[in-house]
């Protein structure tokens, strides 16, 4: 590699794990924000909640990957163009190759990784995150059921003890069940036990009755002198976590377990999953190739209506959407599976052909505009928001 091309590799790359870090730093964050209720609920230590914490970085490694290869090239790029280094090169005799093989070595490598974490190194952490889970829930039957306090146990699902007694036992207990859509129950109970039998946790609820609600707005009333609501499938202690396609590796997809209750109910899900696999880790060099078509001409960008990166991170983003939506798409409809590599490919042979033919991709004229219009919209908003405020300020002091 020549020394401009390293010079260009090293800068693309410089940007690329600045754009990771924050990027990931913002996507890990409100992963993080949805799951502290979990160690919070359960009673855990903060070491239990860093380890979950840490455990959900595989999995977002991934996805924001190619968005900071994106970011990295085309920022790069369009730096090197304002400051005519691009000109600069082609000037010299250099071809576009000059810029394009660093930019791919880039892509290829952030590809591998992506590749090697989301096969290699995710499904064991979220393996790990599911036993965690379950043994916070495990952990609920003993801590979250505390005296005089509401205490969410899974979506729908509230629990309220009136007292503990000394043997183990509650007195006045309160349980609110709104997780079947178009049906409420609640159950209220004069004394009761959490009881262990065989694989399974009961709540063994004595002395009371069942509210139910139904969408049409009848209401029916059940007396009982004992009732037992199951709570193992919260609890989690006492088998093993279920796992989901997502959850296994990759030579357990090519040969599923024939009786694996989750492969018995959606058989066709693992099918699904090998194809997200095998088709998002190619994204980081699509997203180079759309960087380079938008951005990697030396030629001027003074007459486009928008910034190239922001040109770059909207075709990105339509794409990205695209391939989410087949992704899920698959499952029902197994015909779409095509479509999950179509999209990838499709796109890199768009870009291929405005970068062999030395064109620019920019959005049509309509949507640039659009995006135009609805920004200086907003900016005199905001200027008219910030004068207001100077005003009221000024009389104020009058």
């Amino acid at each position: 590699m020549r020394i401009i091309e390293r010079y260009i590799l090293r800068r693309a790359s410089t940007l690329f794990l600045a754009a990771l870090v924050w990027t990931l730093a913002i996507v890990w964050t409100t992963q993080v924000l949805a799951r502290i209720n979990l160690v919070t609920d359960s009673g855990q230590s903060a070491l239990a909640f860093f380890e979950i914490a840490s455990l959900i970085l595989p999995s977002v490694l991934p996805i924001v990957m190619p968005f900071a290869v994106i970011i990295g090239v085309a920022q790069t790029l369009t730096v090197m163009n304002t400051d005519s280094e691009l000109a600069v090169i082609s000037a010299a005799g250099g071809s576009r190759w000059t810029t394009i093989r660093p930019v791919i070595a880039l892509a290829l490598i952030a590809s591998i990784v992506s590749f090697a974490v989301d096969n290699g190194v995710d499904p064991y952490a979220r393996q790990r995150g599911r036993e965690l889970v379950a043994q916070a829930r495990g952990d609920l039957l003993s801590l979250v059921i505390q005296e005089g306090t509401f205490r969410k146990i899974d979506d729908g699902l509230y629990i309220q003890i009136g007292e503990r007694l000394a043997d183990g036992k509650f007195r006045g207990i309160f349980v609110a069940d709104s997780r079947t859509e178009g049906m409420d129950l609640v159950y209220y109970a004069k004394s009761g036990a959490v009881v262990e039998r065989g694989n399974q946790d009961l709540l063994i609820m004595e002395d009371g009755e069942i509210d139910r609600k139904i969408a049409n707005g009848d209401i029916s009333i059940i007396r009982f002198d004992s009732y037992a609501f199951d709570l193992s499938a919260f609890a989690g202690a006492s088998g093993t976590p279920k796992l989901y396609p997502k959850d296994q590796t990759l030579s357990y997809l090519f040969n599923p377990d024939r009786n694996d209750p989750v492969y018995k109910a959606k058989p066709e899900s693992f099918t699904a999953e090998l194809h997200r696999r095998f088709s998002e880790w190619v994204y980081s060099l699509v997203f180079a190739l759309i960087a380079l078509a938008v951005s990697g001409d030396a030629r001027s960008h003074r007459e486009a209506r928008i910034h190239p990166i922001v040109t770059a991170l909207t075709i990105a983003l339509v794409v990205r959407w695209a391939g989410y939506f087949i992704a899920n798409q698959v499952q029902p409809r197994p015909w779409l599976w095509p479509l999950v590599y179509g999209i990838p490919a499709g796109t890199a042979g768009i870009c291929i052909w405005f970068i062999r033919n030395n064109r620019t991709m920019e959005l049509p004229v309509y949507l640039a505009d659009g995006l135009l219009s609805a920004a200086r919209r907003l900016g005199e908003r905001i200027a008219r928001f910030g004068g207001s405020g100077r005003d009221l300020t000024s009389g104020g002091n009058v």
